[in-house]
Formats: structure tokens, sequence, C-alpha cells
């Protein structure tokens, strides 16, 4: 036996699965997980000497590689003064001056450890902000594993669960009372949206989507979608929530709504804020952000928000993204969209991306919304997904997931890239 595959035994007999997030376990396309020793810039080593180029880059924070070496002197000097204080920290006030001058839309900020309390903790003070309980969804965005999310989403969920249900909880042990207060609409669909706030009138606290969706792989907005749905929560009265845990910081300085030019009212932030490290942040207008505690009546906090050795990393890599890394991360992303065309038409399926976000879909055409991923043959993604694996390119495990690209992927890995998905697509279309 490998490695790999002890240390997988020995997990499965302590942790559920052998794996602590549900998608590492490759249900969804066969064979058993490398276990992963260490990484260098654009590659992961696993603890049996295999190389990767990692194309995960840990689910989106890696934009600059493994180990970068200012991200790794910023930890190392904030962890030798001490791991966590509990007490406010002159980084934490760095870290939200960072945030505001890059979001245009964030006037305050308040940190937190995860994208799911980033968002789970927006939701929650956009109802109290508003005084309204409903929350508008679309079909296949992932918010997080808090309850009331878990409605009709994507990554994990749509994995495991039977992704039918549209207003009943998509994982036992969420109430059907907290699942009735989600309303779920079909993404790039805005005339959805506007049917559901006529007929809940005055009761919708929050539209929240990610405006470029990764979590049924990497979909973009339809041109005007984004502005309409902007339109229509100022005309209702309801915040529009942008989830930009995946998208913020990555596709732009200012994240997609610098891209796409269309502000929010609040932002839920992640991944590559921390640079690796445990940290998230939502953010806002003065006015609605000015409702938390202690200053207003909605409650938040979390022992460990803002911790020093996480904001520290998330500055020193937000701090090293200036227009060369972008202009270098767009290079990376069209060189490997141009050299895969070909091969991606040929094979009868499909490629999407946005800035440094890449899917490619096993149906002959780019999807725009949830139930067009679901007719995608999964049974060939597996197929794909082991090939490229065996041939040195760790793909995210799941056709329902975006692929991340980072500024350390040198030219010659980057044809690794396309030499190595090209043969997985022929391997793929084998059987």
């Amino acid at each position: 036996m490998s490695r790999s595959s002890r240390l997988l035994a020995r997990a499965k007999e302590v942790i559920p699965g052998g794996v602590n997030s549900p998608v590492r376990a490759f249900k969804a396309v066969g064979g058993d997980p490398p276990f992963i020793a260490r990484g260098e810039g654009s590659e992961m080593i696993d603890v049996d000497g295999h190389r990767y180029i990692d194309l995960i880059a840990s689910w989106g924070p890696l934009i600059l590689g493994h180990a970068n070496t200012a991200v790794l002197g910023a930890t190392m000097a904030a962890a030798s003064r001490g791991s966590s204080f509990g007490a406010p920290t002159e980084g934490e006030v760095e870290m939200a001056e960072e945030i505001c001058s890059r979001v245009a839309s964030v006037d305050k900020v308040r940190l937190c450890s995860s994208g799911t309390e980033a968002t789970m903790h927006a939701m929650r003070l956009a109802r109290g902000f508003t005084g309204r309980d409903l929350v508008i969804k679309f079909e296949g965005c992932y918010h997080g594993a808090h309850d009331a999310m878990l409605v009709k989403a994507g990554s994990g969920v749509a994995t495991f669960s039977d992704g039918k249900a549209t207003t009943e909880p998509g994982s036992p042990g969420v109430p059907t009372d907290v699942a009735k207060n989600t309303l779920v609409a079909p993404y790039n669909d805005a005339q959805a949206v506007e049917d559901l706030l006529k007929a809940h009138d005055g009761k919708v606290a929050a539209v929240m989507l990610e405006p470029v969706a990764g979590n049924m792989g990497c979909i973009a907005p339809a041109p005007g979608y984004l502005d309409a749905l902007r339109a229509l929560c100022t005309k209702h009265g309801a915040l529009l929530i942008f989830d930009e845990v995946m998208t913020g910081f990555r596709l732009a300085r200012g994240g997609a709504q610098e891209l796409f030019g269309v502000q929010a009212d609040l932002t839920c932030m992640g991944k590559v804020v921390g640079g690796g490290y445990p940290l998230a942040a939502f953010g806002g207008r003065v006015d609605i952000m000015d409702r938390l505690s202690p200053v207003g009546p909605v409650y938040q906090g979390g022992t460990l928000s803002g911790n020093p050795v996480a904001v520290a990393a998330g500055l020193s890599t937000l701090r090293q993204l200036d227009n060369a890394a972008y202009d270098r991360l767009e290079q990376v992303g069209a060189g490997i969209e141009k050299g895969l065309a070909s091969a991606v038409a040929y094979h009868g399926c499909s490629f999407k991306r946005v800035g440094s976000m890449f899917t490619i879909f096993f149906r002959d055409t780019a999807p725009t919304r949830f139930d067009e991923v679901q007719q995608c043959d999964l049974d060939a993604f597996g197929r794909f997904f082991r090939a490229a694996l065996s041939g040195g390119v760790y793909m995210p495990p799941s056709q329902y997931e975006a692929a991340f690209l980072n500024t350390a992927m040198t030219d010659a890995q980057v044809n690794k890239v396309i030499d190595g998905l090209q043969s997985a697509l022929v391997a793929a279309m084998q059987d």
C-alpha cells in the first residue's frame, strides 16, 4: 500500500469518511485522494513523492501559490509575537483599511474566521437592518454550511444530495422551518427574482449571490444581470449581498464589483483575504454596518476573529496583488483557454473562464444556470479527473467546482497543464 492509502485507512477509523471536508473524499470522481505533504509554488507533492500542478489553490486562497516567501515571512514574524490575544491589534486596523480602500462599496468591515461565518453574519445583519425575515438565493450557489443556505446549494451539497428540491433543506438536520425562509431562483434569471420580490413584497431582507458562480463550476453573470438585481433590490428595499468569498481580490483589485461595475450593499470575503489562513470578512455601507454590536443591536462575535497570524498572511497577500499580478493571472488563464480550445470543442465539451477561475464542462455549450450544469456527463468528468491526476495535474474533484490559477505558475507549467488536460480529455471519451 502507498502511504496515502495507509493514511486514508487510518483516517477512516477516526474521521468520518477519512476527510474533514466532504469533496476531498473523491466520491464524485472515483478513486482515493492522495495525502499532501507540502506545496511549492504552483505544485503540490504528496506523501508518496508524486508532484501535481495545483489547480485548486486550496479552493482559491493561494492566489500567489504555495509557500510564498513574503507571506511566510509575515506569518512567522506574527507568530513569534503570539498566536492569539482575544484583544484588538494594529494588524486588524490595517487589514480593515486595506479592504475598505479596495472595495468601493465597503465603508466598514468586520473580520471573522471563515466564508461560512461571513455569509451567515451578513445575512443576520441584513435581517436586523431591514426588519425582514426572507432571503433570496440562487440554485447552485453555495454560501457555506449554515442551515439557511443549505437549500438548492452547489459545491459539495450538489455532490452529496439529490440536488432536486428547491424549497426543502439540502441536508438532514436542517429544520424545514429554517429553510422556508430561504427563497430560491434560477441563476441568471432576473425576472424570477422580480417575481419573488413582488410575491413577497416588503418581506425580503436580502438577495444573496455569487456575482460569478464558482460552486456549480465557473458561471459568469449574463450581461446586465447584476445591474438588474441591483435595481430590483433598490426598488423593493432589499439589500444586495455579494458573496465574494471566491471572487474577492481574485478577479480584480476590488473583486467582481470592480470587474462588473456593480456595487453591493454588503460584501462577504474569504479565501484570498486570508492568504491561505482562516480569515474572512463582511462589510458594506456605514449605516448598515453600524447596526452591528457593540454599536448597534445585531450581535456578532468570534474568539479568533482577526487572528494576528491570519491577518499578517492576508495583508501580505493583498499587498502583493498589484496590476502586474492581475496581468499575470490573465495571461496564464488566457493561455490555458487558448491552448485547450480545439480539444475541448473536438470532444464535445465547453470551457468557461472568468479571470483566474475556469471550468471544463462535459456539455457541448457552457451552462448559464444550475439545471444546465446538471446535464453534464459526470461519469466522463470522473474519467477526465482521474486521467489528469495521473498525468500530474490536480483539478477540483467535482464538475461542480471551479479551478483556480495562481501567479506562481510558469510558462512551462502552463504548457504542462494544456498537454495534461488534452490527454485527459482523450482518456475521458474512450468509454
